[in-house]
């Protein structure tokens, strides 16, 4: 354990796991969407359901959809910054089975028309952990530098990625890949010792079998 793990995260409150967390999982959703969000679905589970207006954690999460940090002030005035900039939601609460009390589901809606579906969970300290995403499980969190690939399950495709990671000579920490059946829909998440260059991010999203390819970073 750090000593980050017992003081927590610096914030706006009032809570680092129904606010930091909320506004955390709301960032990583906008990052893996990849461009701004237009329209949102927010679903909140649990204790989340139960407090959201109290603790914040709504307008935690409409700002981090609008890319705000943890310890942007404007997170208190993040549903005016949203109808400033033309973002819609909306917000219901949910029961999930076996699912972690602070547990939110996300649909947004990007300006292109794009969209993605995210389920996380805020699990104590600003710490989050993605477990679903657009419908498949999976299960990172974005503490550290953080790459997800979107792919179809082929033949060589780890190998891919680590080659082009060695030939930039950025080292992988640790390595997790989920997939919904040989063939079909996979993810890979690799957490990095640096910060990828955009050479190396233009090169994975240039791979036939890579859908999309995102850099959660700074979070």
């Amino acid at each position: 354990m750090q000593l980050f793990d017992i003081i927590g995260p610096v914030m706006i409150g009032p809570s680092s796991s129904h606010t930091a967390g909320a506004a955390r999982i709301g960032r990583i959703t906008r990052m893996l969407l990849d461009e701004e969000v237009r329209h949102a679905n927010i679903r909140f589970h649990g204790s989340f359901a139960k407090t959201y207006q109290g603790h914040g954690a709504d307008r935690a999460v409409i700002g981090g959809l609008l890319g705000l940090d943890v310890d942007d002030q404007r997170l208190r005035t993040s549903k005016k910054l949203a109808a400033e900039q033309g973002m819609t939601y909306e917000i219901s609460t949910v029961q999930l089975r076996d699912a972690h009390p602070n547990t939110v589901i996300i649909e947004a809606t990007g300006v292109s028309g794009r969209q993605i579906s995210v389920e996380a969970a805020s699990v104590g300290g600003g710490s989050v952990r993605v477990k679903y995403l657009n419908g498949m499980e999976v299960g990172f969190s974005g503490d550290r530098t953080t790459l997800v690939i979107q792919h179809r399950d082929t033949p060589g495709a780890i190998a891919k990625v680590s080659r082009l990671l060695a030939a930039s000579r950025t080292n992988i920490a640790t390595m997790q890949v989920f997939r919904e059946e040989a063939g079909g829909r996979a993810v890979m998440a690799l957490e990095l010792d640096s910060v990828p260059d955009e050479a190396l991010i233009a090169a994975l999203r240039n791979v036939p079998a890579f859908t999309s390819v995102t850099l959660l970073r700074g979070l």
